[in-house]
This record gives C-alpha cells, structure tokens and sequence, in this order.
C-alpha cells in the first residue's frame, strides 16, 4: 500500500524508479526498501529456503530474521529490508547457499 497523502505530514510524492528482479523489469519508490518495492509490486516470494526449499520472503521487517534474504547487484545472501532500492539494480531470488570464497579462491 502506498499512502500518497498523509493526514498530519501532507502530500509526498516520491519519484518513481526502475529495478530488475529475476530479469523482470519493476517500478519503484524512491527512499523504499527493495523489500517494499518487491511487495509494492506483487511479489511475496523473494527466495527458498537451503534445507526445506520454502518459500521466503518478508517476516520481521528490520533484519533479525533473515528471511527475505536476495541477491543485489551480485552481493548474495543481501538482506532486502534493510537495503534502499536504486536505479537500475539488479536483484535475483536467492535459491540455495552462497558461494564461498574458499570455493573460488580455491583455498
């Protein structure tokens, strides 16, 4: 829900954004979360989880539970909530575990 008009604070209306998730081109507040942009467009299912594959997505709402967990701009394992959307960025489901860095290094 976007609330245009505020009863005490007035009309604020924010300029509108582009961000991709999964390759899909989505709209944007700017100043919004890239967790309240994907609600804001439809979207409740950010990821699965690593053991049981189930749908993920926004919980807590202030980064406690690490439930809505995406990748942005390549950064896997990002927490959504707490990350302000920007233009032209990148976000993918998180489907599995990491990569970690031993593993590309080589170490």
């Amino acid at each position: 829900m976007l609330m245009i008009e505020h009863p005490v604070l007035g009309k604020k209306v924010e300029e509108e954004i582009t961000f991709y998730f999964n390759g899909q081109s989505l709209k944007a507040r700017q100043g919004q979360t890239v967790a309240a942009a994907l609600i804001a467009n439809g979207i409740k299912k950010f990821g699965v989880s690593r053991k049981l594959f189930k749908a993920r997505g926004l919980y807590c709402a202030n980064g406690r539970c690490c439930s809505c967990f995406v990748t942005i701009n390549g950064l896997e394992h990002s927490i959504s909530c707490n990350r302000i959307v920007e233009e032209g960025m990148i976000v993918a489901s998180t489907d599995g575990d990491p990569v970690i860095r031993s593993e590309i290094d080589g170490n």
